[in-house]
């Protein structure tokens, strides 16, 4: 069973395994990282998992319920999503599936949060007071060139989090054991704007949670180290809109061309890569560009994802594009509108619940271990929620292929995908247990959170210690 594998965590769980993305991160974040470390060997967390993975009838019984429900009926219905799939914000038919399952399993349902059509509220109506488990789910496809596709896999983790929260909904009441058990229905991950995570949370959907837990696909099983950090740079989401004149494209000097401010933008961008750190990515695409050859574009539009390991230089970055594009809007004789319509920002990860949920994925048989744990990152993509609410994104091997691919999509309906479904599920459940079981966890966990959060706020200061901006005079 699981605990014969806390030895082996003893031997992979150090406490300097976490570190920010660039050198200048890393040396700003000195005096923070080793603070960090401080905390965490406080906390003793293989011990933790230690005793927390140790024989318990009642935890392997709520494990056992959420197998089941993966085998039984769950499975199917991540196969039925995966093979119907809806871009974000428009999945009204998988939605529609996921709370046709909670309604028939005790959960009331509200739908519509933060006035997202697609995003739901789901709670046990036999809910026994604190603490409260979050469950977030997902079901929006990527959009591809063929269609949609679910080539991140967000088919199953609806139905993971459902056998997860129904296992453990029923154990609460059957024990009359106090806690709560929360469904949070999560539209459009793939997508911004707007990041549904972030407007629900500021729509305070999620203060009732004391822990939250998802999730996500993988190629191989994994968890993050403990810290701050982003799966996948922090990023701002800008749209910029030239605006120009038509005219027939034989006397183009009776208009203005705003398919050549758009190039222009891409261009300037390029001229002033040398000025910006080198880990930036900026990725844009057009998302207009005319309507045809024999008429001046009077209107063209551009869509950038701006990135940077962390959220302060990021600043400088979007500052420069920014600028490129008011440039291209210059020298064209156009104008142009700049929308910064989202962001993805670090959000914060906890050793105390990535440590017990992967001795858990290991014990219940996951494939493609990667022993080291990753870079820190929060367990959902946006960081806002996970600044503000403890939780866990669970990772086990579904896919031997990589992420947005085609061939991920394949194993959705493939015994790679099924096992590793299934594991997150067990594990899930699993974690749920302890924390709702266990005041000393819940206190390691609020510990381990604080003492991050705290720490996060002395990183980002150091950072804009470092980030200085050169001094341009003007010309004489």
């Amino acid at each position: 069973m699981v605990h014969r594998l806390a030895a082996a965590l003893l031997l992979t769980f150090t406490a300097t395994t976490h570190a920010q993305d660039t050198p200048t991160e890393r040396d700003a974040a000195r005096d923070v990282l080793r603070k960090m470390s401080a905390l965490e060997q406080s906390l003793d967390v293989p011990g933790l998992v230690t005793r927390l993975t140790g024989p318990n009838a009642e935890r392997d019984q709520v494990v056992a319920r959420a197998r089941e429900l993966m085998d039984k009926e769950l499975l199917s219905l991540a196969d039925d999503i995966a093979t119907h799939p809806e871009i974000g914000f428009e999945e009204k038919r998988s939605v529609g599936k996921l709370i046709d399952y909670l309604q028939r399993h005790e959960f009331s349902v509200e739908t519509g949060s933060a006035g997202l059509t697609t995003a739901f509220i789901a709670k046990y109506r036999r809910n026994n007071g604190g603490p409260t488990l979050g469950v977030i789910v997902e079901y929006d496809a990527l959009r591809g060139t063929k269609g949609p596709f679910h080539g991140d896999q967000h088919s199953a983790q609806g139905p993971v989090g459902l056998a997860a929260a129904v296992a453990m909904s029923e154990y609460l009441a059957r024990t009359k054991a106090p806690g709560s058990v929360i469904v949070y229905g999560a539209p459009g991950e793939e997508m911004m704007p707007p990041n549904a995570k972030t407007v629900m949370h500021d729509a305070h959907v999620f203060d009732a949670a004391d822990v939250i837990v998802r999730s996500h696909s993988s190629s191989t099983t994994s968890r993050p180290a403990h810290g701050f950090g982003s799966c996948c740079l922090n990023i701002v989401g800008a749209k910029y809109t030239f605006s120009g004149a038509p005219t027939h494209q034989m006397t183009p000097w009776n208009g203005r061309n705003a398919l050549e401010a758009v190039i222009k933008l891409f261009e300037n961008i390029n001229s002033v890569r040398a000025s910006i750190r080198p880990e930036a990515r900026i990725q844009g695409v057009i998302l207009e560009g005319g309507a045809a050859p024999n008429v001046v574009p009077d209107r063209t539009v551009a869509d950038f994802y701006i990135r940077y390991p962390d959220e302060v230089y990021l600043q400088q970055v979007v500052e420069f594009v920014d600028n490129a594009a008011t440039a291209a809007a210059l020298a064209t004789g156009t104008k142009v509108k700049i929308d910064h319509y989202g962001k993805d920002l670090d959000g914060i990860g906890l050793a105390t619940l990535a440590e017990v949920g992967f001795a858990y994925m290991k014990g219940f048989g996951a494939t493609g271990v990667s022993p080291e744990p990753a870079k820190p990152q929060g367990y959902e993509e946006t960081g806002s929620v996970s600044r503000d609410i403890p939780g866990i994104g669970l990772s086990a091997q579904s896919s031997t292929f990589s992420n947005h691919t085609y061939e991920m999509d394949a194993d959705n309906l493939k015994e790679i995908g099924h096992k590793g479904f299934t594991v997150d599920a067990q594990a899930m459940a699993a974690v749920l247990f302890d924390f709702a079981t266990r005041a000393d966890y819940r206190a390691a966990v609020k510990k381990e959170f604080d003492g991050i959060k705290a720490l996060f706020g002395e990183y980002q200061t150091a950072l804009k210690k470092v980030y200085t901006v050169p001094s341009v005079p003007d010309p004489k």
